[in-house]
């Protein structure tokens, strides 16, 4: 049985939170894969895998996009890194930034709260302006 020390150490070594070690623990524990909503948190639906993604086919239209979303900004976050602060922090934050863009605009698509439409029109703002001094940067830096 894994420890919680272990699992402590674990996370801090992926970077993954405690909670995200402690599932990982679980799963290596646990011989058979969780079925039916036994393992979902709160508002999941039945039979979602361990992230709390539904099945395909009953994913609705924004959480598909937010998937869609998240996937890419993961995969753009996977860079080498190449030892230089610099270069290495642009990297990996533009793809951070352009995640969320990308999730501000499908809160804009299919939102309903006022609040959350303006602070995503204000994130797409400010974030779109990083993401061009980034490019930018990085043009003049000889990187890409």
């Amino acid at each position: 049985m894994i420890q919680r020390r272990t699992v402590s150490l674990l996370a801090l070594t992926l970077g993954l939170t405690f909670s995200a070690a402690s599932a990982l623990a679980q799963t290596a524990q646990s011989p058979a894969p969780m079925t039916g909503m036994q393992g979902t948190k709160p508002g999941m639906a039945p039979h979602a895998d361990a992230a709390g993604n539904a099945p395909q086919d009953k994913v609705n239209p924004s959480t598909a996009a937010f998937q869609a979303a998240d996937r890419t900004m993961m995969q753009e976050m996977a860079a080498p890194y190449t030892g230089d602060t610099d270069k290495d922090f642009v990297a990996h934050m533009m793809p951070h930034h352009e995640g969320a863009v990308a999730m501000a605009r499908i809160e804009l698509q299919y939102g309903k709260d006022p609040a959350l439409k303006r602070m995503a029109r204000e994130i797409v703002r400010s974030q779109d302006r990083e993401i061009t001094f980034m490019k930018q940067w990085q043009a003049r830096h000889g990187v890409r």
